[in-house]
């Protein structure tokens, strides 16, 4: 009953598992990012608010109305009297920048604004490079995994048919022994990568906004387009320079520093404060109208103080930039030359398909006597590492392409 009881959970676990299983393509999990990563649209409000001050800095501040009524009238004899024959005070003062402030502000918020947006893009780039990173990698994992598994299927079948002949007295207890050892480290060494596999898939998740298992799908024609064909180190000098969205906020943040230096230029000239006045009956005239500006006397501050500041923070922002536009240079050399690197470690390795032939044979072999345990442990070993840095290889020579995207700031490889 118990067995039963086990059977009937796991067939009725089996359509909730394949309906919690995602297999997406590159493409599909692109889209599933865009609409899914929560950390993408919560950028999207801090862009907003970017443009919300922007226009806040483009308002002119509010008149300032002031009200004087008469609190006691000795003479009549009457509280408030602010009728005829009373007396009342009111005046309206508007504040007025020169020096072109507000244009400034609005340049400045503005500036503030792209800034916003090329963080938002720098981390849409970081977080694209790790889907793709964590996509290929989970691949190729699955790729090994499954290549392994077939291996512990066929060594498992070995190891009880051995078992049955050592029973017999046919097959000393030390060779099984050893399958047992030998099969052992095959399920060891699988339960390492799908504990990788597990951090690959929490990941993977988080950047698609989903809590269902991700089956990464891809073929041969997808890998093939990863090809650095007519690109020069040159050429993509010049497309990181134009697309890098982390250079882009360098200099954002340069320009920034420039129009924080002319506004505060701009603020050493006084602002003008106008307004106009009627008083009731307190003036040489009843019923006075007058007019009033103001300003401060720019003689003991003149903004000095923050205006050598910003000059300092300009000097700043443009040795940053010019040691933005080293390091990015290097980079694209960098990545190049990662690519050139694996390309030719990964040149005529076609290693899978003769190996695969080959363990056929091998098992078989066994199996007859025609080889040793020794030499069977031997192969098994070496196809098990051998298949495992195959796909290794093949997630570098991919992960190196996706990181020459990731540092020219486009999609080359489409």
């Amino acid at each position: 009953m118990r067995c039963v009881f086990l059977l009937c959970l796991t067939l009725a676990a089996l359509p909730l598992k394949a309906q919690d299983t995602l297999r997406v393509r590159l493409n599909e999990a692109d889209s599933l990012f865009l609409r899914g990563n929560l950390l993408l649209l919560a950028e999207h409000y801090r862009i907003n608010a970017s443009k919300a001050l922007e226009l806040q800095a483009g308002l002119w501040d509010n008149p300032t109305l002031s009200v004087e009524l008469s609190t006691y009238n000795s003479n009549r004899s009457r509280v408030l009297d602010v009728g005829k024959g009373g007396e009342k005070i009111i005046s309206l003062q508007q504040l007025l920048y020169t020096a072109g402030k507000r244009n400034k502000r609005v340049a400045f918020a503005s500036e503030a604004t792209r800034l916003t947006e090329y963080e938002f893009a720098e981390l849409m780039r970081t977080l694209k490079f790790e889907l793709r990173d964590r996509f290929f990698e989970s691949l190729f994992l699955m790729r090994t995994i499954r290549r392994f598994s077939e291996q512990i299927t066929v060594l498992r079948e070995t190891v009880e048919a051995f078992e049955k002949e050592s029973a017999r007295n046919n097959i000393s207890l030390k060779e099984v022994v050893r399958l047992k050892a030998l099969l052992f480290q095959l399920t060891n060494d699988r339960t390492e990568i799908n504990l990788e596999l597990t951090d690959n898939q929490r990941v993977l998740r988080n950047l698609l906004g989903t809590q269902a298992y991700i089956l990464p799908v891809s073929d041969s024609t997808r890998l093939a387009r990863y090809r650095l064909g007519p690109f020069t180190a040159d050429d993509l000098k010049a497309r990181a320079f134009r697309n890098r969205p982390d250079l882009h906020v360098t200099e954002s943040l340069a320009r920034q520093a420039e129009l924080g230096l002319s506004l505060e230029k701009a603020q050493a000239v006084p602002d003008l404060q106008v307004g106009a006045t009627y008083d009731q009956a307190g003036s040489y005239i009843n019923n006075y109208v007058g007019i009033s500006v103001s300003s401060a006397i720019p003689l003991l501050n003149r903004n000095q103080g923050n205006i050598r500041a910003a000059r300092q923070h300009v000097d700043y922002r443009r040795q940053l930039l010019d040691q933005k536009k080293i390091e990015l240079a290097n980079e694209v050399v960098t990545a190049v030359r990662k690519v050139e690197e694996v390309e030719q470690a990964s040149t005529g390795q076609r290693l899978t398909e003769p190996l695969d032939q080959l363990s056929k044979g091998m098992y078989e072999n066994f199996r007859k006597r025609n080889i040793s345990l020794l030499e069977f442990v031997d192969f098994v070993e070496t196809y098990q590492e051998t298949i495992r840095e195959y796909n290794r290889l093949q997630a570098t020579r991919i992960k190196a392409y996706e990181e020459l995207n990731f540092t020219v700031g486009e999609e080359l490889f489409h």
